[in-house]
């Protein structure tokens, strides 16, 4: 502080004046202050009015992802705070199937006079007659048939058995 507010502070005229002023909002506030006190009553008893109810229903709208930007910034900005060496690469997609599955059903076979047996297979909705021994479908030949079965082979050394009326499920290469 300065000199002159420093002896202004230590001056006696500062620490009369000063309790003198005190003296003065005492006997002010004692007396009343020529006012009167502020009307107090008891409060009321009665609530306000219920509010209406928030519609929840929309609040989905608001919290879908799809009206939310993005989180990740772009990365050619100049933000040192974002990289994507920490992210991994993207798995790479399954690779193509080579087989799928049919469902074959025997329903047995029938023969004439002279000729081979002729089967009687329900590939999924197709109804197939083809004599024994020729392709069904892209690689099972029919090898055998039974009145009780139908045994299948294909260009591995691979037998599939199937029974009268009962639906078998196969897996075939894709052609």
């Amino acid at each position: 502080m300065t000199p002159a507010v420093t002896k202004a502070i230590r001056s006696r005229w500062l620490a009369i004046l000063t309790h003198a002023g005190l003296w003065i909002l005492l006997y002010l506030a004692l007396t009343g202050l020529r006012g009167k006190p502020p009307v107090m009553h008891e409060a009321d008893g009665t609530s306000a009015p219920p509010q209406r109810i928030v519609p929840v229903g929309k609040a989905e709208l608001l919290l879908d992802r799809a009206n939310w930007p993005q989180l990740t910034p772009a990365t050619n900005t100049d933000n040192p705070f974002f990289t994507k060496h920490f992210i991994p690469p993207p798995a790479p997609p399954p690779p193509a199937p080579t087989t799928r599955k049919i469902e074959l059903t025997y329903l047995g076979f029938y023969t004439s006079d002279g000729s081979k047996k002729q089967l009687i297979v329900k590939l999924a909705d197709e109804l197939l007659v083809r004599p024994l021994g020729t392709k069904l479908t892209a690689n099972l030949y029919a090898a055998d048939a039974t009145v009780l079965s139908l045994t299948l082979t294909n260009s591995t050394p691979q037998t599939n058995l199937l029974q009268l009326n009962v639906k078998k499920e196969l897996e075939v290469p894709i052609q």
